[in-house]
Formats: C-alpha cells, sequence, structure tokens
C-alpha cells in the first residue's frame, strides 16, 4: 500500500525548519504533516515503531535519506537513549571510537581524528568548551532530554566548521514536534563494583514533559537529570623515562641485553639529531623516573535540564526559547605511594637492561620513598540560552533566525576548606637502597631497604616532605547570530532547492591560577617525624591491589601503605613548621585569587555565508541527487595577556646581552593578533542504482582550527639573549587551521526494514598541519648590535692593527668610538644601521601535510518477525602519521589514529527488550612527550573491549522496569611508552550495574 501524503500548511512548513537540528543544519528527513481540517476527513491508522528496531529504522532512514556520508543514532522512546552515556552511544557508530574518563566514554574520535579535530554542536549551535579546547566532554551532558544524535562526516556548506573529522549534532526534544501531553519519567539504582569509600548504591532519576495548548500553538518541553556515582580507581603510573642518563655503575653490576658487535659494543639501533637536525645513529638506554600506585576515591555528581518554549506566533511564524544548564562535580580523595628515580647520576648502584635498552631493573641509594595524600573538588558549569525565530515567507521561501550565547565555567579549587587542590606528601629519606623491577607481569613493582633493617617503615618513621596546593580557574563563553533560508524554485533543469545563509560567532575563553608549594625544601630541612602521632597513619593492606592485572611471583610490590587524613596532616605542619622554625620555608597553603595570577585570553570572531544547491536529474533511467556548495569564513584573533614587553636588546660586554623590558619588567596588557580566511567548496553526488542500492561519491574541504590555548600570545624571550642564545617561546595567534581535502565513495544495500549493508572508502589530504616547533623569527624594534655597522667596522679596525677581534676587543673599539652609548657604557641598538635580531622560538607552527586513507563498512539486520537483530560496523584506518619509535626526537603524529569495530545483537518482542553490546578499539597513539624529556616520546593505549548489557521488560504499555550491566568483563586501560616494557599507567574500574524502573504516557 502507497503512503499518503498530504500538502503541508504553513505553520507546518515552519515548525519543520524549527524541528531540524539547528537553524543551518540540514534537514535530513521529514515526516509529512497534514493539516487540521484533512484530519477530520481522512481516517488513517498510524503505526509507530518504538523501541530498538523503530531507533535502528529511523537512523538508517537518515543515512539513506542524506546527501553526503551521515550516520545518526534516534531515542527509543521518549525520555530513553540506547546508552546512558552519549559518548558509549556514539561508539555505536560506524568509524566512531570513545577516548574514557574515569571508566566512562568522554570524548570520540572519528575515522582515526582525536577529539580536537571534532565540532560537536548541540541544535545547530556551537557551544562553549572547557579548558583551552574546543572539546566537549560527553559525560557532562545526560541522554534523556537527547531524540538524536547526527554524525555529518563529509564536507557540507550548510554546516558549521570544525569538524574535520565529523561535526556530531546533538538534537533535543521540542514540544510542536509531537503535540499533546507526554511525559516520562526514570529512576534507577548504580552499584559500581569498584566502590570502597562511598554508598554501594547511588541515585540517578530524570524526567521529560511536553505538552501544548492553545489549539497546539504554544507548547513547552521541560527534562531534568541527576546522576551520582561512587566509585573507586585503581592505578600505577610511571611519570616518564628518562633517554641516557649520566650513571657511575661498576660493569660488573650491570646486565646489558642490546645486540653488541663483535667487539661486544652496542650496536647504534636509534637515530637522533645532531645540531644541524640531521638523523645519526646512536646508543639508547631508558630509565624510569619514577613509580608510583594510588587508590582513588571518587565521587561524581552530574545535574541537567533544559527547558523548551515554542509558540506559532501566526500559520507563518514560529518562536523557540530554550535554556539548558549542566553542572558536574567531581571530588576525589587520593592515596598514593611510590619511589623517585629522578636524581640518577652517583646514587645508581646497579641496572638491568633488555634488548630495546630499556630498564627492568635498576637499584639505586639516595632520594626517597613517600606516602602522598591528594584532595581535589572539581565543577564544570555549563549555561545555554537560545531564541530561533521560523518564518514561511512564501509557500518556495522561508527564512530562520537563531541567536544563542553559551558560558562553561570550571574550577578545581571547590574545596570548602581548603579552595585549592592539595597534595600532601610525607615520607623519608632514611633509606638503604631502592628497587624497581619489570622482569615479569603486567606492571612493575619496587621494594625498599630501610635503615630500619626491614622492607616497611614504621609510621614512627614517616615525616614531612613537602605539600603543593593549586588552582586552576577558567571560562569559556561563545555567542552566535545565524541566519538562514530556504528556497525552493520553480525554474526547472533539474534545481530542487537554494540553502543560504550567515553567521557570526564570537568565542572568548579565559584562564589564570598557579601553585604554590608549602615547605619546598621538603627533607633538606629535616623529616619533623615527631609532629605526626603513630595513630594518625592506618596501614592498607594490598593483596588484593590491582587484582585484574598479573605481577610477578612476589604479586603486588611494595604489598602495603599508609593512608592519612589530609586535614590533620595539613593543620600539624601549618602549627609546627612555622616562619620561627622554617624562616621563608615556613608551611603556608597559600592564597588562590586572580589578583594572584596572570590571565591568559583569547578571543575569536568569525564570520560565515555560504550557498547550497540541490539538484536532481535523471541519467540513463539512474535518478541522481547532486548537493553543491561553497561556505566562506573570516576569522580574527586577539589575545590580550599580561607580559614583559621588550623595548630593546643591548651589549653590556663580553659574554653579557641583556634585553630591556619596558616599565621595568613589569607584566604589562599586551595583545597579539591574528586572522584568516577560508573557502570551502563541497560537492555530493548520490545515484538510486536500483531500488535497493544506492551509490555515493562526495569531496569537499573540511576543516579543524587550532586549539585557543596555542594561539595565545604571551610572547616570552629569554631576558639573557647570548650570542646564539636568543630564545623564546609563544602561543601564534596567526595558525592557520587544519584544511582537509577530502574525498568519499560509498555503496550501501537497503534490503529491508531496518536491515542494510554499506561500505566505504574515504581520503583526507591535510594542509597547514599544526606541530610544535623551532621557527627563527625577528621582531618590530629589535634590533642586533651583533653584526651591525658599527660591530663590522669595529671588527675591521682591529684586524687592520693586525690584532685578534675577541669579543673584548670588538666591545672596547665600540666603546672607545663613543657611538649608541649608554649608561655604564651599554652599547645599545642603533635601529638606523643594526640588522633586526635572529630569535629562535618554540612556538606551535604550520608545517607541511599529512594523509589519512581508510575503510569502513556496516551490517545492520533484523531477522523478521523473530525479535532478533544484530549489527557490526567496522573502521581500519592507515596514513602518513605513524610514530617510529626508534627516533629520539619530535615526529609527525596523529593522535587517536586506530582501528576499531562495534557490534550488537538483541531481543525485543512481547514485552521484552534485550541488547547485548561491544566497543574495541585497536592499540593507538595518544600524543607525544613525556615530563621532563627532549627526545618526545611515545604515548601508547592498549586495545580495549567493553561489553555492556542491558534488559527491559513492559509491565505494561506505560511501565517498563529494567537492568543495566556495564563493563561486564571487568576491562582495564594501560599505556606504555617505546615500547611495552616502558610502563606508563594502568588503571582498572570494576563493573556496573543498575536496576530501575521508566513510567511513560503519551510516547
Amino acid at each position: 500500500m502507497k503512503p499518503i501524503l498530504f500538502n503541508k500548511s504553513r505553520v507546518a512548513i515552519a515548525v519543520s525548519v524549527v524541528l531540524t537540528a539547528g537553524l543551518l543544519m540540514p534537514v535530513q528527513a521529514q515526516e509529512a504533516e497534514q493539516e487540521p481540517e484533512q484530519a477530520q476527513d481522512v481516517n488513517i491508522e498510524i503505526v509507530q515503531v518504538k523501541g530498538i528496531r523503530g531507533s535502528l529504522a529511523r537512523s538508517m532512514d537518515v543515512k539513506r535519506e542524506a546527501s553526503g556520508v551521515v550516520d545518526a543514532i534516534s531515542a527509543e522512546e521518549m525520555g530513553k537513549f540506547p546508552d546512558t552515556n552519549l559518548a558509549e552511544s556514539l561508539q555505536r557508530i560506524t568509524g566512531v571510537s570513545v577516548s574514557r574518563a574515569n571508566g566512562e566514554g568522554s570524548q570520540i574520535t572519528v575515522r582515526g581524528f582525536g577529539p580536537e579535530f571534532n565540532l560537536v554542536t548541540l541544535n545547530g549551535r556551537q557551544m562553549a568548551g572547557t579548558g583551552f579546547s574546543r572539546s566537549f566532554n560527553f559525560e557532562n551532558l545526560s541522554s534523556e532530554g537527547v531524540s538524536a544524535l547526527e554524525v555529518y562526516k563529509t564536507a557540507r556548506a550548510d554546516v558549521p566548521t570544525g569538524g574535520l573529522g565529523a561535526t556530531v549534532n546533538i538534537v533535543t526534544a521540542k514540544p510542536l514536534q509531537n503535540p499533546g501531553e507526554r511525559y516520562s519519567f526514570m529512576a534507577k539504582g548504580l552499584h559500581d563494583s569498584s566502590n570502597k569509600a562511598g554508598d554501594d548504591l547511588t541515585p540517578e532519576f530524570a524526567g521529560i514533559y511536553s505538552n501544548t495548548f492553545m489549539d497546539d500553538r504554544f507548547g513547552v518541553t521541560a527534562n531534568f537529570s541527576f546522576h551520582r556515582r561512587d566509585f573507586q580507581r585503581q592505578s600505577a603510573n610511571i611519570r616518564s623515562w628518562q633517554l641516557n642518563p649520566s650513571l657511575s655503575v661498576d660493569a660488573s653490576d650491570v646486565v646489558d641485553g642490546r645486540p653488541m658487535d663483535a667487539n661486544g659494543e652496542v650496536i647504534p639501533r636509534f637515530w637522533a639529531p645532531d645540531a644541524n637536525g640531521d638523523l645519526q645513529p646512536v646508543t639508547a638506554a631508558f630509565f624510569p623516573q619514577e613509580i608510583s600506585f594510588a587508590r582513588d576515591d571518587i565521587q561524581r555528581e552530574r545535574t541537567n535540564g533544559q527547558v523548551t518554549f515554542q509558540f506559532a506566533a501566526t500559520d507563518d511564524v514560529i518562536l523557540t526559547l530554550d535554556h539548558t544548564i549542566s553542572n558536574a562535580v567531581t571530588g576525589n580523595n587520593s592515596l598514593s605511594w611510590g619511589v623517585w628515580n629522578g636524581s640518577f647520576g652517583g646514587n645508581a648502584n646497579a641496572y638491568e637492561l633488555d634488548e630495546n635498552g630499556t630498564a627492568i631493573y635498576y637499584n639505586s641509594s639516595g632520594d626517597d620513598g613517600s606516602f602522598t595524600g591528594f584532595r581535589e573538588t572539581g565543577e564544570v558549569d555549563s549555561k545555554a540560552t537560545g531564541f530561533n525565530v521560523a518564518w514561511a515567507f512564501s509557500d518556495s521561501l522561508n527564512f530562520s533566525f537563531d541567536a544563542h550565547t553559551s558560558k562553561t565555567t570550571t574550577d578545581n579549587g571547590k574545596d570548602k576548606g581548603l579552595g585549592a587542590q592539595a597534595r600532601v606528601i610525607l615520607g623519608s629519606a632514611a633509606l638503604l637502597s631502592k628497587e624497581y623491577f619489570f622482569r615479569e607481569g603486567d606492571i612493575p613493582g619496587y621494594n625498599i631497604s630501610w635503615q630500619n633493617g626491614s622492607n616497611e617503615l614504621s609510621p614512627s618513621e614517616i615525616g614531612s616532605n613537602f605539600s603543593i596546593f593549586t588552582r586552576t580557574p577558567g571560562e569559556s563563553e561563545v555567542t552566535q547570530y545565524q541566519f538562514g533560508g530556504d528556497w525552493l524554485p520553480d525554474l526547472g533543469y533539474g534545481l530542487m532547492g537554494v540553502s543560504f545563509g550567515a553567521a557570526y560567532t564570537k568565542q572568548s575563553l579565559s584562564g589564570s591560577g598557579g601553585s604554590n608549594n608549602a615547605n619546598a625544601p621538603g627533607f633538606n630541612n629535616g623529616t619533623f617525624a615527631e609532629i605526626f602521632p603513630d595513630s594518625m597513619f592506618e596501614r592498607v593492606d594490598l593483596s588484593d591491589f590491582l587484582n585484574q592485572f598479573a605481577f610477578g611471583p612476589d604479586g603486588v610490590s611494595p604489598g602495603y601503605a599508609y593512608t592519612f587524613d589530609i586535614d590533620e596532616a595539613i593543620i600539624r605542619q601549618m602549627a609546627f613548621l612555622t616562619q620561627d622554625v622554617l624562616g621563608a620555608d615556613a608551611y603556608e597553603i597559600g592564597t588562590f585569587g586572580p589578583e594572584m595570577f596572570p590571565v591568559n585570553r583569547i578571543e575569536e570572531e568569525t564570520l560565515s555565508l555560504y550557498v547550497s544547491t540541490e539538484w536532481e536529474f535523471e541519467v540513463k533511467g539512474y535518478y541522481v541527487d547532486v548537493n553543491l556548495g561553497l561556505r566562506y569564513e573570516e576569522t580574527d584573533i586577539v589575545s590580550p595577556a599580561r607580559s614583559r614587553v621588550p623595548e630593546y636588546v643591548y651589549w653590556a660586554g663580553g659574554s653579557e646581552w641583556l634585553t630591556q623590558f619596558a616599565s621595568g619588567g613589569e607584566l604589562v596588557e599586551v595583545e597579539f593578533t591574528g586572522n584568516y580566511d577560508l573557502l570551502l567548496p563541497m560537492f555530493d553526488v548520490k545515484v538510486d542504482i536500483t531500488e535497493d542500492w544506492v551509490g555515493r561519491f562526495s569531496a569537499g574541504k573540511t576543516i579543524t582550527r587550532p586549539t585557543l590555548g596555542q594561539m595565545l600570545g604571551n610572547l616570552s624571550l629569554t631576558p639573557s639573549p647570548k650570542i646564539g642564545a636568543r630564545s623564546g617561546s609563544r602561543g601564534n595567534p596567526n595558525l592557520k587551521p587544519f584544511e582537509s581535502t577530502n574525498l568519499d565513495l560509498s555503496l550501501e544495500y537497503y534490503y529491508g526494514d531496518a536491515s542494510y549493508a554499506a561500505i566505504g572508502l574515504f581520503w583526507k589530504d591535510v594542509d597547514d598541519w599544526i606541530d610544535n616547533s623551532q621557527v627563527t623569527t625577528t621582531f618590530e624594534g629589535l634590533h642586533d648590535v651583533y653584526q651591525g655597522q658599527r660591530w663590522n667596522n669595529a671588527v675591521a679596525a682591529i684586524q687592520a692593527r693586525g690584532e685578534q677581534a675577541t669579543d673584548a676587543a670588538i666591545y672596547n673599539e665600540i666603546v672607545a668610538n663613543g657611538v649608541g652609548i649608554g649608561e655604564n657604557n651599554r652599547v645599545l641598538p642603533d635601529p638606523a644601521t643594526d640588522p633586526l635580531i635572529s630569535w629562535t622560538i618554540n612556538s606551535p607552527e604550520n608545517v607541511g601535510a599529512r594523509k589519512v586513507n581508510g575503510l569502513e563498512f556496516a551490517v545492520q539486520h533484523v531477522f523478521g518477525d523473530s525479535g532478533f537483530g544484530t549489527g557490526i560496523n567496522g573502521t581500519l584506518v592507515d596514513g602518513d602519521v605513524e610514530y617510529d619509535n626508534f627516533v629520539l626526537a619530535a615526529q609527525a603524529i596523529l593522535p587517536g589514529l586506530s582501528n576499531s569495530a562495534n557490534w550488537q545483537v538483541f531481543y525485543e518482542k512481547e514485552g521484552w527488550s534485550v541488547r547485548l553490546t561491544a566497543a574495541w578499539r585497536d592499540e593507538y597513539l595518544a600524543g607525544q612527550g613525556q615530563p621532563d624529556t627532549t627526545d618526545a616520546p611515545p604515548n601508547y593505549v592498549e586495545e580495549y573491549l567493553q561489553w555492556d548489557l542491558s534488559v527491559n521488560y513492559d509491565v505494561n504499555e506505560n511501565l517498563t522496569v529494567f537492568f543495566e550491566g556495564i563493563n561486564l568483563t571487568n576491562e582495564t586501560e594501560r599505556s606504555f611508552g617505546r615500547f611495552e616494557r616502558q610502563f606508563l599507567s594502568a588503571a582498572q574500574y570494576g563493573p556496573r550495574y543498575a536496576i530501575g524502573v521508566r513510567y511513560t504516557m503519551g510516547n
């Protein structure tokens, strides 16, 4: 039976505009709506498919009807999204994998491009990010008020820019979308099996209410949610691996497993740059700077809410007003313990290296063993308000206007007692030696031989080392105005529609803060163990610690730790370690107001214009849809900062060159600026090969803008710019965006209800790649006495006398000539005759190009009316951005590039809805660089496979009870450096279980 279609009224047209993903987001699929008078004449039974099958069918329809490559996830019913976390839902989409924070999906990687390469919008609006980043953390937004997630993988002229990997649009519910009264309420109890210190059962509840009034001309939708999770994270960490530290060890105490030549010399297997930057063969040995273990007891609360009002002012005009809030508070009370190996040198006693030069055993003296108490309460608070007008000007032309502002503040100083993050380190330096070992198992261990004759420190021997108090608040704000229109011309020639629009977006971000080291000299002042009573410390048995990992034959080592009350430790140190006792090193928490630290700020303004056309042709019996569009963007960046402004560089004699700063070197307000403009074309072709087969080709350009942190001005030049050491660092407001030329080719087979198969190839050629690098540049007004006219004249005069032109001789000659001489015989620069100084600046820069290509496939199948269904998708990616572990220098990489796959099987019938899912991500490179290293070492993350289960039973048409199991197999996380034995971190969280109830009316 063919469907009955109805002409849309003007109100319906306006409503459909409002119901798109956002003002400028394209309409992918819209249900036909009928006029009220028609509804009275025609009696039609509408069957709405809900649940898993309905969600999959709607998502498939979006994919099929879209121009370009688009994937989507739809809510199963009102207030019920497929997963409790939006990131976990997104990983069901082909090509999407997630990175996790605290065992939950946090940010996404699409087609190998990490979070910073993906733009996330809410109803088509760019939202304020967190930190000096544009990335959006999905764990801060609940799923109950979300009706769909749309992932745009190819270029669209009418989609906001910024998503080189993809643009993800979060679509929330609106009242006029489904008139009438509807609501859904959910409550559940969550049990996290890792929890030790919090509540074993924590609450989560949510609700959404929607209703329309005044003959469906006015509507309101409101949703809210509250979520709390108490859990424990157990982890092991190594801060960094040090390359070739200077060690004094007898040869008899060294076991070197590296390959040797016939003369017993280590064969050079690594490459390092020489003074000219050319790679030369070298040998390498790597040693752990420290090793520590941690037990974090964490409590996280998240509150979300949104209210949306819609009013059909006339048959032609729809007004929409919405307000969204999100608040996430995370408290962490942590104990960690470990040893520091960073001194190396003469402290080394013995070591053993494996074939790659990685230390698998290291024995040393000196330094200390410590127990650290850590406490932090951090808050992320977001608010957004938007107003939209949709106007159906005529049957063929409609307009829309949207204005919104969003603001996010972050603050890790929400601890009511301290007002800062606190790290209190107690311990002892009274050790004979300490051992690090990693010959077996998944995680290394350590032992300490204490001067008390045992391998365990007693409470009476624990003294004051030092404490660190830190606060780093930040604020991000976005203001955006968007105007768009759609024209449905009756011109013929295959032209079906024209979309056009303009947008103005202003984003500002600021951050401040700093830290205070209390009693920084540590044990140099003595341990002061007497100020801590033995009763303050509680011994913790670690025999069951990190039990999901394999250790050596002795198990976790050491097998104990001491926990203590942080407040008591701070109060006792403040009371006893006063200025009378320690002078300037007295124990103080410090203050962290905004007046105490410089504020870094950046403002970015972007003007966008676009036009997009849709065409439809019949070519030799095939229906062909073409989308051709162009987007223009112009961006201006201003970075106000408090910096020391250099006025000139003078020569004080000999090797002493000094920078003279304005206002005596005080911090002054300065502005750094940058700008760029872009033309971004796009072209999509979709061919209906048969009724079931669809072929696609897409070409276009997409961009990802530099992170806001990379564009901070704040130039810092060395105050002592000796010849050969004229250096500095800066952000770069003049960075251009990553600009990718993309090609996509795909074939899709839609063979049944909610069933399809698809395969696609993609190529991305990225120009203006951004890397941190050293650049040689000049700055207006900073002139160089060196090799200026006076310098060269002095050299010539000295050599003419048959004398050696040393620095001292040149200086004396210039002073004797008396030209450009200042106070105390300073040789001042002469702008008329001296060249500009060449400075070597560490700065993010646009360098070269990178290529990425891949294949993705998806199969989704519903087994008739059996109730069973399954789906599997996978992505294979490759590129010229791989890291070479044997090159000891920074390299061009693409963090997050990895293969991924997802699988699900479900049963939905007779009131039951059961879904089992698996998400796999292959090993990937998360980044490069570790603290206190110069060889830019890599950070790899091991492959990850997570299994989740959900079971729902409909007691009746309104009431559902459900069970959820998350991370059923207790999957763990682990990372390492150049080689697997260069351990960096491991963590386990445990499975989570929830049981709950949902009541729905009018869905």
